[in-house]
């Protein structure tokens, strides 16, 4: 057996200390938008993901193990060149931490600049070269 066939990624789930502040975040700065489901639950879409969020200490039925605000390392491919992001961070007084600079995607070289979201979270910003 070769192992199961997985297509993408659908969701992912950062434990967050302040649904607002992040929602503001991404929205403002990488674009998704926020959508409220279920009971009292939020979530950012892009493309055809989305991120859940969940507030920290709230418990949820199913968590990982050890949910914490700021443990997540992220990398979001944008649709624009890494000059286009720069300008776009600096415009929304993001700071970057590191880059541009060149790194390995899984689809090959890109490049790449990092940030933080509200919860320190550590944020790539890459480029396939558009």
């Amino acid at each position: 057996m070769t192992g199961i066939a997985i297509e993408r990624l659908d969701h992912l789930v950062l434990t967050v200390r302040d649904i607002e502040a992040t929602c503001a975040f991404y929205e403002e700065v990488l674009g998704m938008q926020r959508r409220d489901f279920g009971e009292g639950r939020v979530a950012l879409h892009y493309g055809r993901q989305k991120i859940n969020l969940h507030l920290h200490p709230t418990p949820v039925d199913l968590v990982a193990e050890q949910p914490l605000p700021g443990s997540a390392d992220l990398c979001f491919v944008a649709g624009q060149a890494i000059e286009a992001v720069i300008a776009h961070l600096e415009a929304c007084g993001v700071p970057i931490e590191w880059g541009p600079g060149e790194r390995t995607g899984a689809e090959g070289p890109i490049t790449s600049v990092y940030c933080r979201d509200p919860d320190n979270n550590l944020i790539e910003i890459a480029s396939y070269g558009a």
